[in-house]
């Protein structure tokens, strides 16, 4: 499980993501629903990811806690809108109540919108990096979180429900929904590193292959897991009839899909020797997490 690079990493960023957030300016009640979101744990595996990604390319990393704060917001800015009733309806998450449950919705909803809009005045302001080279993370992280990334992934995975799908129609949502801003997490460490195009298209490819085997670990999860290692009620799927990778291919070949994925994924860093296994480590994370 966690390597010592993971857990390091892991503490080192919380401390700056906790200093970033908590200078958010808003009124007071927006505030603590901006706070209580982005300050209630998580893996930070997004983070992670950009830390990685940057390291192996040669990035500052205090360039690199900033790129990867944005994504974080990005990300909470999601799971607060997820679990809104006119999305995924959700009392809880990570073991607490839901934003719109412990505020209200309106709240959620603007919490939200504050934290995606946060994001992108975080990436303007980065001194170390070009205004060509912060316009490169602004267009990159726009497109994953927008309407054919994150957004549209939802909208189509709420268009699908109580419908029939194929393997291949569940495969575009997922790389949709979830893989986009994990590729963008790692793209990003590349573009603020010195990354050639031979890198910069193994980490494209690396990045596609840990974001689908993220979603398929989460759909065995949701069959696998208690709601002591989920923060949530294991089951969701299958109450809501929802199409995933267990009821379209059985558990054994999602396993053997996921292992495949995460196999394919760490054969592609194979040149990069040492400096590569800080990715080789998350994406054996996702391989074998149990929340």
């Amino acid at each position: 499980m966690p390597t010592a690079w993971f857990n390091d990493q892991f503490h080192d960023f919380e401390a700056a993501f906790n200093a970033q957030i908590s200078q958010i300016k808003a009124p007071l009640r927006l505030r603590e629903a901006i706070l209580y979101s982005t300050l209630n744990g998580g893996k930070r595996l997004r983070a992670l990811l950009t830390l990685a990604s940057g390291e192996l390319s040669g990035a500052d990393k205090s360039t690199l806690y900033t790129i990867a704060t944005a994504i974080e917001c990005i990300h909470a800015y999601s799971l607060i809108h997820d679990d809104l009733p006119a999305m995924d309806d959700d009392d809880f998450r990570r073991g607490k109540p839901t934003c719109h449950k412990a505020f209200d919705e309106a709240t959620a909803i603007l919490a939200g919108d504050a934290l995606l809009t946060y994001s992108f005045e975080l990436l303007s302001q980065i001194p170390t990096l070009s205004a060509e080279k912060k316009l490169q993370l602004i267009q990159l992280y726009s497109t994953a979180s927008g309407t054919t990334g994150m957004v549209g992934g939802q909208f189509i995975d709420l268009e699908s429900e109580d419908k029939t799908i194929t393997l291949q129609e569940l495969e575009t949502i997922h790389r949709k929904k979830t893989g986009a801003l994990i590729k963008a997490a790692i793209l990003a460490g590349a573009i603020a590193g010195n990354t050639d195009q031979d890198t910069y298209d193994k980490l494209s490819i690396y990045a596609d292959n840990i974001g689908l085997a993220f979603q398929i670990k989460d759909d065995i999860l949701d069959v696998t897991g208690t709601k002591e290692e989920l923060g949530k009620m294991p089951g969701s799927d299958l109450l809501q009839d929802k199409s995933t990778y267990i009821s379209l291919l059985g558990m054994d070949s999602s396993v053997e899909k996921l292992n495949g994925l995460t196999t394919n994924a760490i054969e592609l860093l194979a040149s990069f020797g040492k400096k590569a296994e800080p990715l080789i480590d998350l994406a054996n994370y996702i391989q074998k997490r149990n929340h």
